[in-house]
């Protein structure tokens, strides 16, 4: 099992970014990135928002993000260029209906 801890000290420690300056970022204490760097199953979702401010992507290093990795989605057809502009529109189009249902409900 992988120590997801380490595994984010180590890409910390690389990026050369102070952890006072991811800590403050996330609003966590020093102590908070001290104790996660022990912490063998630290949450994905820290590890992600970590990962982003130190511009570091952890698909690679930790199993659990190895099948959400770009490739993989773009094999999917999930990823391209026309994909966050599907769902804006899809997006749209369902607050569209939920309008007309909400003005139908009040008249």
């Amino acid at each position: 099992m992988q120590h997801k801890g380490q595994i984010l000290e180590k890409a910390v420690r690389e990026s050369g970014i102070p952890l006072t300056k991811i800590t403050k970022r996330i609003n966590k204490s020093r102590r908070w990135i001290y104790n996660a760097f022990e912490n063998p199953n630290l949450s994905i979702d820290y590890i992600i928002e970590i990962g982003e401010i130190i511009h570091y992507d952890f698909s690679d290093a930790l199993i659990e993000l190895k099948k959400f990795n770009s490739s993989s989605l773009k094999k999917a057809g999930l990823l391209n260029e026309e994909y966050p502009e599907y769902w804006k529109n899809k997006y749209l189009d369902l607050l569209e209906k939920y309008n007309e249902i909400l003005e139908r409900k009040l008249v």
